[in-house]
């Protein structure tokens, strides 16, 4: 295995505080505009994050393969972690939609964490190679049977996600980097961010007309809701924003991490490689700017300009990095970052789940009429946390770095404990 880059862990784990402060705030109504996505066109810093990490996933793929050669151990390997991602994210879909035996209340969420306590074990464990795979594929086929086999509570679970779409770039992007080179990786990825350019502006859209960008009315749209009808993003309904179509550039994301993880790694010195991943981070931003007179970068269609916009940007700061912590070698503030940046699927799974353990648990209202029951989390925020703040935007913020903080707190002792999870 190559040497490990500290920048990279810290960039990694700068990335996922940003997701955890912009994914929890107290109240959605009152977000700093910083931590909001942009409400279509443009990009915010909250719109970085998943395309950061997605660079980062190529990166990780050069860095961790010590033998460059695509057989079968290795095409399973990779097959295995493809569907233990995959089945991740699928299964937060999944777990608010759990029903048994006519259960609710606690004793319902007591069944879902069980069935969450046997998926964690099945996916997170590191146990025999072959086993891993078949059960993944298990879980896979499981879930998918439930989604699309006429049962009621499940047949409008979302399919696409995140995780999901971290999965299916991880496959692409490490069989590519097995099977070619970097020049091959970096046409591929050009010709993906033309094709789906093409795509997005020449083609028109069954039942509504010509190509467009706007919501719900443009072609990744309807392929969304033509193949995956029903199983959709629940704020939207017929469109998803990591659908089908927009998979296919974010893929692209992956191979430029794959091109900055390569020249990393070569022979070059530490100097010199800076100076090329700060000059092509830099071209990458200003072709992205350039490409969004004419395709704007938007990071729910996941434009062709904003995977270059997104990329080097993200390049630029693993730059800044590099070159502090590995030629400068100033590095000993970096613990704190560390210590996020090296559990990614903990936080990414759980992160997901204890909103939604925290969502149902039901308590009286001490404020409401007749006491309507809120949730635990919203009891938490409005009878204790809020009052603290005058200003509404702050409260919103410190409940999220209090959640952060309690994340913190759990991945502290597992760093302590040299705990390390991976899919």
């Amino acid at each position: 295995m190559k040497s490990r880059l500290i920048s990279l862990d810290v960039l990694r784990g700068l990335t996922i505080i940003l997701m955890t402060i912009v994914n929890n705030p107290g109240d959605w109504g009152h977000v700093y505009s910083p931590l909001l996505h942009a409400e279509w066109h443009g990009c915010t810093p909250t719109d970085l994050v998943f395309p950061t990490f997605l660079f980062i996933v190529g990166v990780s793929v050069v860095l961790a393969t010590s033998n460059k050669s695509l057989n079968i151990n290795a095409i399973q390997k990779i097959l295995t972690r493809t569907l233990r991602i995959f089945c991740l994210g699928l299964f937060l879909s999944f777990f608010s939609k759990i029903q048994a035996f006519g259960l609710e209340g606690l004793p319902l969420l007591g069944v879902r964490l069980i069935i969450t306590a046997i998926i964690v074990a099945l996916l997170f464990r590191d146990y025999d190679r072959r086993l891993q795979f078949y059960s993944a594929v298990s879980i896979f086929t499981i879930m998918m049977l439930l989604a699309f086999g006429g049962f009621a509570h499940y047949e409008n679970v979302r399919i696409p996600g995140v995780l999901q779409r971290i999965a299916i770039v991880y496959l692409i992007v490490s069989l590519l980097y097995l099977k070619t080179n970097w020049k091959t990786q970096a046409v591929f990825g050009l010709i993906v961010l033309l094709v789906y350019w093409a795509l997005m502006t020449l083609i028109p859209i069954p039942g509504i007309g010509g190509p467009n960008f706007e919501k719900g009315t443009n072609l990744a749209a309807w392929l969304d809701n033509y193949l995956l009808p029903g199983h959709l993003w629940a704020t939207s309904k017929t469109w998803d924003p990591e659908g089908i179509l927009s998979t296919l550039p974010a893929i692209s994301t992956g191979i430029a991490g794959l091109l900055v993880g390569t020249l990393l790694t070569n022979h070059l010195s530490k100097d010199k490689k800076a100076l090329y991943l700060l000059i092509g981070s830099v071209f990458a931003v200003v072709l992205g700017l350039l490409w969004n007179i004419v395709f704007p970068i938007n990071k729910s269609l996941w434009t062709s300009s904003y995977v270059l916009y997104a990329a080097g940007i993200a390049s630029a700061c693993l730059v800044v990095l590099y070159y502090i912590i590995d030629v400068l070698g100033i590095s000993g503030w970096t613990k704190f970052f560390v210590i996020f940046g090296v559990n990614p699927m903990v936080v990414f799974f759980f992160s997901g789940i204890i909103p939604r353990v925290l969502s149902s648990i039901l308590i009286d209202n001490p404020g409401g009429p007749d006491h309507d029951p809120i949730t635990l989390q919203t009891y938490f925020y409005q009878f204790i946390l809020s009052p603290l703040f005058s200003n509404p935007v702050n409260a919103s913020l410190a409940y999220a770095l209090t959640y952060l903080t309690l994340w913190y707190v759990i991945l502290y002792i597992l760093y302590r404990k040299k705990l390390v999870f991976r899919v």
